[in-house]
């Protein structure tokens, strides 16, 4: 087991090194961008990175408080849902409502990757491998989709 503060230090220092990998790819505009802290802009729609020491998960989250909003985000998406998998090149899982690592209802639309552990520095390679192409395809995706949820913003 890690101590709280080796473990901070391990999620810090795979992050840094994926943002330092990732940092030379442009947008889907040919613009630098923050690839970990992903800027939908729209409140309450964000791109999700995570790994913890059993999997790891790229998730389009939609996080409004009310129920309602957040349904008909997810009704937007679905709307979109062909072109999101054409971007994408593969089938993501559809949750509409779940209740989060916080306790927060959620809904996401979610692609995991099991039995990799971002404490062993063997797996970043299948992490890193896991988290570009999809976070990439998700601003190829959003670049073309974002005018439709402007009415959300």
């Amino acid at each position: 087991m890690y101590t709280k503060d080796e473990t901070s230090k391990l999620k810090q220092a795979f992050w840094t090194a994926f943002g330092q990998y990732i940092a030379p790819q442009l947008s889907a505009e040919g613009q630098k961008i923050n690839w970990i802290n992903y800027r939908t802009g729209i409140r309450y729609l964000s791109f999700k990175m995570q790994a913890d020491n059993r999997s790891a998960f790229i998730a389009i989250e939609l996080s409004h408080p009310d129920a309602g909003m957040r349904d008909l985000l997810f009704e937007q998406f679905t709307a979109f849902r062909t072109l999101l998998s054409t971007s994408l090149n593969e089938e993501w899982e559809w949750q509409p409502e779940l209740t989060d690592e916080n306790f927060k209802q959620v809904s996401r639309i979610v692609k995991s990757l099991d039995h990799v552990s971002i404490f062993k520095q063997s797996d970043w390679p299948a992490l890193i491998s896991f988290f570009k192409p999809r976070i990439i395809a998700l601003d190829e995706f959003w670049n073309d989709a974002r005018d439709s949820f402007e009415l959300f913003s």
